[in-house]
């Protein structure tokens, strides 16, 4: 028993391992495009090399795993275990005794060894590739785009110039070209226009070189006026030349930003290292607080007066200090005149927008900083939830995967898509409450897994008790027999019979079904008395044993080797809503206590009588069916 259960392993991890790394690779390259797509404006027309290109992908790769594989899990287990139900692999299995907790065993060993690496990827790993990655796309914005002036359209790209050519040639001659330079403002720009030029690059790449034939120049003149002290604007001087260069700075070098500016943000560091910078800016807002609120409360609110007074003998003054609450200030501003009153006014009001511009100013300050906290928060829980998430993902996917018994890429690719989908949503919003200070940091992050896990758990229990959960014909039926639909019964020939049916029982049986039948609709009425309801508990004795022999007969007859008996057979219903009002035949005692209470029990009992339409339609329909089937067996 031992050696198979090893040999079952061996099998689910060579099921699983290929799946995994396939979907993985798959999750990872759309996860990379939809973030390359999203900066794709920062690469293209700069002339960066294949190299550096290649290394900002390796650095966004690898910045992008954590996330691609709680997706990759979710795929890979579904496709695993859909393929293990539709080949009849699992039944196999669980039919040799094998719960599906120990098929999922190993898998769930491998996965926690995925999670701890995942989680280690990310402390140690993600932060050197995404400071390198952000640094990366920090230089490509800064560098300048790659020189492509089209034709009859302003060229902008270069600061401080804008270029228009009319017509180029193949030999990399421009016809026409206009050069407007307001590189020294747009008071003094100049103006150069000529029949044709050629542009080239200086050696270092560091100026572009115009070398212009037959044009003319216009540049500004102006002079100071030393009364007025303003400038005054004279014509424009004109140049024309036959041939002349203009010398234009533009940096086409690639020029790496330092990676210092983003090792010290949160992005560029591990567990220890937040939890240091959380506790240094945690001590550091707190002092800023303390020190804001003691220069609110010393500039808002004085205790006492200071008031100061020379003696006679000319000694040096003398400070007295006089408690507010001794001092009538009302009384003290009556007694101005009203020019003085509205200085007072002035001066009050001066004051008081001056600290409230100070608290709006501290306000932001103590925001900053609480929101640099906050972040620094989220990034420690994302690396422990990203990792639990691969574990999730699993008791998700492969309790689905054995339900819905479904492998390839079809069905495990919408729903996982659906799942992540879901998942990504919830888990931004409480990312985004947690980074607004609206919720903690940790109920934020752990947002999404405290609603996945309950999830995955039940899908396991589910799946672990053979569950149709997904079957979408028992909820067809459901809802067909909520609205009073009558559902279909699939009663198939037997190719082999091992018992013949006996004809002339049979009629008995069917002859018995039909007087029971015949009496009950004579006999009983579609509204039952009150009382007696609630002392059957709202069920139907009768109705039961009729629903219980048309089983019977229907079980019985289908071991006819007589087409027209099967076909018969079908058309007998599934006798229900004899047990009017489920749930209360366990508690008969109780159900007679809860019938006196009118308020509560009038409308239960309203709602069991209305479903006895049902009843006797099921009824009326076995009634003639029973008939027919009896005339079949008579024409025998």
């Amino acid at each position: 028993m031992t050696m198979r259960i090893k040999r079952l392993y061996i099998f689910l991890l060579k099921t699983f391992v290929p799946l995994f790394f396939m979907t993985f690779g798959i999750c990872l390259f759309i996860v990379l495009m939809q973030f390359l797509w999203k900066y794709v404006d920062e690469m293209v027309g700069k002339g960066l090399s294949v190299s550096v290109l290649g290394e900002f992908f390796f650095y966004a790769a690898l910045s992008f795993v954590p996330m691609s594989l709680p997706l990759a899990v979710l795929l890979a287990s579904l496709m695993a275990f859909g393929n293990l139900g539709e080949q009849f692999e699992l039944s196999a299995m669980k039919a040799s005794g094998i719960s599906l907790q120990s098929i999922m065993k190993p898998l769930v060993i491998l996965l926690v060894f995925v999670s701890v690496g995942s989680f280690c990827f990310q402390n140690y790993i993600i932060p050197s590739s995404q400071v390198k990655m952000w640094t990366l796309l920090f230089s490509m914005r800064q560098k300048s785009p790659e020189l492509e002036i089209p034709e009859s359209t302003f060229y902008s790209e270069i600061q401080g110039y804008n270029i228009y050519v009319r017509e180029k040639e193949r030999n990399g001659l421009l016809r026409d070209m206009m050069i407007y330079d307001y590189s020294q403002g747009f008071s003094n720009a100049q103006v150069t226009v000529a029949d044709s030029g050629r542009i080239k690059m200086s050696t270092d790449k560091l100026h572009l070189i115009l070398s212009l034939w037959n044009g003319e120049a216009f540049e500004p003149l102006s002079k100071q006026d030393n009364r007025t002290n303003q400038p005054e604007a004279v014509p424009y001087q004109k140049e024309m030349f036959a041939y002349k260069e203009l010398l234009i700075e533009f940096d086409a070098n690639f020029n790496r930003a330092n990676e210092s500016m983003l090792q010290n943000r949160y992005i560029g560091k591990g567990i220890s290292d937040l939890q240091l910078s959380i506790d240094s800016m945690t001590m550091r807002s707190d002092s800023i607080k303390s020190e804001y609120a003691r220069q609110l409360y010393t500039a808002s609110y004085r205790k006492s007066l200071r008031q100061y007074s020379i003696p006679d003998d000319n000694s040096s003054r003398r400070r007295t200090e006089t408690s507010v609450d001794d001092i009538d200030f009302y009384k003290i501003f009556a007694a101005k005149s009203a020019g003085a009153q509205l200085s007072v006014l002035s001066q009050t009001k001066t004051s008081f927008d001056r600290v409230s511009s100070e608290y709006h100013f501290n306000t932001l300050v103590v925001a900053n900083e609480e929101k640099e906290i906050r972040r620094h928060h989220t990034e420690m829980h994302k690396k422990f939830t990203l990792s639990l998430a691969c574990l999730i993902f699993f008791f998700i996917g492969a309790p689905l995967g054995s339900i819905i018994r479904k492998g390839g890429l079809g069905m495990p690719v919408i729903i996982s898509v659906a799942f992540f989908v879901v998942y990504y949503i919830i888990d931004r919003i409480g990312f985004t409450m947690a980074t607004n200070g609206m919720w903690h940091p940790w109920e934020g992050m752990w947002f999404s897994s405290a609603i996945l896990a309950p999830l995955g758990a039940f899908l396991t229990w589910k799946a672990a008790h053979d569950s149709v959960l997904l079957d979408s014909e028992v909820y067809l039926d459901k809802i067909k027999k909520f609205f009073g639909k009558s559902i279909a019964r699939k009663v198939e020939k037997k190719e082999v019979i091992m018992y013949n049916l006996d004809y002339e029982a049979y009629k008995t049986r069917v002859g018995a079904l039909f007087g029971e039948v015949d009496d009950y609709l004579k006999t009983v009425g579609r509204w039952i008395p009150y009382l007696k309801f609630w002392r059957n508990a709202g069920e139907d004795a009768r109705a039961m044993k009729i629903a219980d022999d048309v089983e019977a007969i229907v079980e019985e007859g289908n071991n006819s080797e007589r087409n027209l008996v099967i076909n018969k057979l079908i058309d007998f219903p599934f006798v229900g809503h004899y047990r009017l009002v489920k749930g209360l035949s366990a508690h008969r005692q109780a159900c007679v206590v809860f019938g006196w209470i009118l308020p509560l029990a009038l409308p239960v009992y309203l709602i069991a009588m209305f479903g006895r339409r049902y009843l006797f339609r099921d009824i009326r329909i076995v009634h003639r069916v029973s008939d027919e089937l009896l005339e079949i067996i008579t024409d025998k």
